[in-house]
């Protein structure tokens, strides 16, 4: 019980980080900074991968 409840806070935890990057991506794709972008894009890629991969612990 407490695994999981653990694990749903650190998957709320993910999605507000998850915001708060694309928020931050698209204020580099407007400032033209593509390296930042790209960056950031990587960075989505892996903290879904983690939203993901705690999703399927908790369903279990």
């Amino acid at each position: 019980m407490n695994r999981k409840k653990r694990l749903r806070k650190g998957i709320e935890s993910l999605d507000e980080e998850i915001d708060l990057h694309e928020v931050k991506r698209e204020a580099a794709k407007q400032a033209g900074n593509e390296g930042l972008t790209k960056y950031y894009d990587r960075e989505l890629d892996n903290l879904r991968m983690q939203r993901d991969k705690k999703k399927r612990i908790v369903d279990k």
